[in-house]
């Protein structure tokens, strides 16, 4: 869907409403037709298309989630977990908590007596979690957060080598000056993506400079004074890694109010890989969060019938290069 939008030049929402023929949408003639014309260019068939709800068997997966509007990240999850389901004829019934333990509790006494196949328990942030005891009634996985007894099998992304691999990016292009801006340092994802950059300059025989890092809060903000007060103060930086892309974007903001040029005298490296950063000038390089793929996994995992040991599987995050991390002039 994701490619038919984007030949159309509309949203994926367009295309939903276009393909599910819903015509109380107020959607012009000329981008049906335009939406369809690609359909047929590209060949796509919607997922499901051709099987009826009534040929699924009865299993369902209980989704639960503590928060879901407040990132872009939980509606990936949904999505990589719910076309990982209809691959396997199961249903996603899908619960946000607000992280209310009582909530938590009632829905969890719901699915147990609904015979439900497992329960993804997932967090919208990285994180050591303490899952309700009920979950233990369940076949379960945990999604972005991990327990401390590796009582049940989790997914997180692997933000340590998927530092280390930003930082390395950088490093190829000759840069050696590397600043750093992390976000709240509470956070898993904060304080690993800085280990892995840490991990990656001591690798490359560097020593890691304390004038060229800051401490950022994974908003706009936050990049924007960082990036102000590294290039204030301390040695001018050859490049500069945000932790992640909302902070890149402020430092972008910075580093143009300084008569910089992003990605031309000074390098930039973002995390996250957001829809802005293909839109930003220059287009940032960063890292993908593999969230689609850890939502797919935790439900392969779930339809797993072999009898094993929990898996703590770390999924790789790879590099998205583009032209904001390159050599500077």
């Amino acid at each position: 869907m994701k490619d038919v939008a984007a030949r159309a030049g509309v949203s994926q929402s367009t295309v939903s409403f276009v393909l599910n023929g819903m015509e109380d949408m107020r959607i012009g003639a000329e981008t049906r037709r335009r939406v369809l014309d690609v359909v047929a260019e590209l060949g796509y068939r919607p997922r499901g298309a051709g099987r009826p709800l009534s040929a699924l068997r009865k299993r369902v997966i209980g989704f639960m989630l503590d928060e879901i509007a407040t990132s872009p990240f939980a509606a990936i999850s949904v999505d990589g977990a719910q076309e990982e389901a209809r691959k396997h004829d199961a249903l996603l019934e899908i619960v946000m908590t607000g992280g209310d333990a009582e909530y938590e509790a009632a829905a969890l006494r719901k699915w147990a007596a609904d015979g439900v196949h497992g329960v993804i328990y997932g967090s919208i942030l990285t994180r050591k979690a303490t899952p309700p005891d009920m979950l233990s009634r369940h076949r379960a996985v945990l999604l972005n957060c991990y327990d401390g007894i590796g009582r049940y099998a989790s997914v997180v992304p692997a933000e340590r080598r998927g530092g280390e691999a930003a930082t390395r990016a950088l490093l190829a292009e000759g840069h050696r000056k590397i600043a750093f801006i992390s976000g709240e340092p509470w956070m898993d994802a904060s304080s690993q993506r800085k280990e892995g950059f840490e991990r990656a300059m001591r690798d490359a025989g560097l020593a890691i400079d304390p004038e060229l890092v800051r401490e950022g809060n994974f908003l706009p903000s936050g990049g924007r004074a960082a990036t102000l007060d590294l290039l204030r103060s301390g040695p001018r930086p050859d490049a500069i890694f945000c932790a992640n892309d909302l902070m890149a974007v402020g430092c972008y903001e910075a580093l143009k109010e300084l008569g910089e040029r992003p990605g031309e005298t000074i390098a930039v490296m973002g995390y996250d890989d957001q829809e802005i950063a293909q839109h930003l000038s220059p287009a940032l390089s960063t890292v993908l969060l593999p969230h689609r793929e850890m939502g797919q996994w935790a439900v392969m995992s779930m339809m797993d019938d072999d009898t094993h040991s929990p898996i703590q599987e770390r999924m790789e995050c790879p590099v998205v290069l583009r032209a904001s991390h390159n050599r500077v002039s």
